[in-house]
C-alpha cells in the first residue's frame, strides 16, 4: 500500500461536520500520540514516506482501525503465499466485470480504512492506476490471511466492519499446520451480519460472489 509522498501536503481532520485544515508535520508533532482530532481515513494518502524521526517507508504498510493507526508486521511466507495465489486463482476465474487485487485499502468511513490481504472489486475501479482505495460499494469480496499479530482484527473487528459498509462476501483464510483452512460468510442483509456458509480444508469450492473452485492443498509454494 503505497501511500502519499509530498510531507507538506495539506489535509483535513475534523469530525466529518467540523472540518478544519493542518498539515501532516503537526500532526506527527504528537507522535506517537494520536493528533488530538484523531487520524482520519484521507490522511492516509498524506502521510510522508518517511517516519517521525526519518524512517524509510515507515508509513508504507499502515492501516486506520478505529481511529487507530495500526502497523501491519512483516508477512511470513504462508501469508505472503496465500495472498499471491489466491489472488491468482480468483482472477483467473472471475467474470469479465470484477478483477481480484491484493492489499488496497477499503475506505469504510471517516475514521475506518484497513487494508484487506485481497480483494474482488468492479474491474472498472481496478483499471484506475490512481486510486489509493475503494468504496464499499465498488468491493463484492475481501479476504483476510490471519497472522498471530492480526487475529482480533482479522476475526472480530475487521469482519464487524465490513459487514456494517455492506460488503456481500468475506473469507478468512487461517493456518492449520501449514495448510490453509478457508472460512466463508455471506452478509445477511436483515441483520448487516455475516453468516458461516462454509469450512473448506483441501479444496474451495463455492458458488459465490462468483463460482470459485480452487484446490488450496494444490496451490504452488
Amino acid at each position: 500500500m503505497e501511500k502519499a509522498t509530498e510531507a507538506g501536503r495539506m489535509n483535513t481532520h475534523g469530525d466529518g461536520d467540523d472540518v478544519t485544515v493542518t498539515d501532516v508535520t503537526s500532526a506527527l508533532d504528537y507522535w506517537p500520540a494520536p493528533p488530538p482530532w484523531g487520524w482520519t481515513a484521507d490522511d492516509l494518502d498524506r502521510l510522508p514516506p518517511e517516519g517521525p524521526n526519518g524512517e524509510p517507508d515507515f508509513f508504507k504498510h499502515v492501516e486506520l482501525i478505529d481511529g487507530a493507526l495500526v502497523f501491519m508486521s512483516p508477512q511470513k511466507r504462508f501469508h505472503q503465499r496465500m495472498i499471491r495465489n489466491l489472488t491468482e486463482a480468483l482472477g483467473d476465474q472471475a467474470p469479465a466485470q470484477v478483477t481480484a487485487v491484493d492489499q488496497m485499502d477499503v475506505k469504510l468511513g471517516h475514521r475506518m480504512r484497513p487494508c484487506p490481504d485481497v480483494l474482488v472489486v468492479d474491474t472498472a475501479a481496478a483499471d484506475d492506476d490512481d486510486r489509493t482505495y475503494y468504496t464499499p460499494d465498488e468491493v463484492h469480496l475481501v479476504v483476510e490471511v490471519v497472522s498471530p499479530e492480526s487475529e482480533e482484527r482479522d476475526r472480530k473487528t475487521k469482519p464487524a466492519r465490513y459487514a456494517e459498509a455492506g460488503i456481500a462476501h468475506l473469507w478468512r483464510v487461517e493456518n492449520n499446520d501449514g495448510k490453509p483452512v478457508v472460512y466463508t460468510y455471506e452478509l445477511d442483509p436483515a441483520t448487516r451480519a455475516y453468516a458461516l456458509t462454509g469450512i473448506h480444508h483441501g479444496r474451495l469450492t463455492v458458488p459465490v460472489p462468483f463460482p470459485v473452485d480452487v484446490d488450496l492443498d494444490g496451490l504452488p509454494r
